[in-house]
């Protein structure tokens, strides 16, 4: 299965942004963004800022780059997310980020069973994530109302669950997952809404670049 396999924190400078992707050292001092700032990497990181801003192509551009990097998946996957969002009624941007959030690695980073989507995708492909009772290790996986997610019980001791777990109270989760009876389970209450992507996602730069 084709992944990135280089260097994460390059992908957050390059979009000029924390995407969040090494877990709890965004947290921390470390972060390449607060030592370095928001200059690409590279060695002509500062003459790429130079000049004038983006528009039009270039801005929608990365802006499809920056959600693609946020969720982990590559161009092809995005684009078939893309055309299954607009054959859904509604809107398609929308459509778009809520299929994204309902992946199930994306919903084990939200539930707090790891402290990034990279590593929850590991958790899911080594078959550590039960839904329903039924070990799932397809990380595309889109979970509906009532799924129980679960993390298995022989892996719970694992000490990456398990401080992903203790921490996952200050991160936050979104509202559409709650908590379900058991130890390290969770319940997913509610298709999720754009209320509860980030904020800083401009959707419509993508539909209007999958549009020309």
């Amino acid at each position: 299965m084709a992944r990135y396999r280089g260097a994460v924190c390059r992908l957050c400078r390059r979009e000029g942004a924390k995407l969040f992707l090494k877990g709890d050292r965004c947290f921390k001092p470390s972060c390449p963004i607060e030592k370095r700032g928001t200059q690409p990497p590279g060695q002509h990181g500062n003459s790429m800022r130079r000049g004038k801003a983006l528009a039009g192509y270039g801005q929608q551009l990365r802006e499809k780059q920056k959600v693609k990097r946020i969720y982990f998946v590559l161009e092809g996957q995005f684009r078939n997310y893309f055309e299954r969002a607009a054959r859904i009624k509604g809107i398609t941007g929308e459509n778009l980020l809520i299929l994204l959030e309902r992946r199930l690695d994306n919903t084990v980073y939200r539930a707090g069973f790891a402290t990034s989507r990279r590593q929850a995708r590991q958790l899911v492909n080594h078959g550590h994530v039960e839904v329903n009772g039924r070990k799932v290790d397809i990380p595309s996986f889109q979970v509906k109302p009532s799924d129980i997610i679960t993390i298995k019980e022989a892996s719970r001791k694992n000490s990456h669950v398990e401080g992903a777990w203790q921490t996952a109270g200050g991160r936050g989760r979104p509202s559409w997952l709650a908590p379900a009876d058991g130890e390290m389970s969770a319940r997913v209450a509610s298709l999720p809404t754009r209320a509860d992507v980030d904020r800083s996602i401009n959707e419509q730069l993508i539909v209007e670049l999958y549009s020309k």
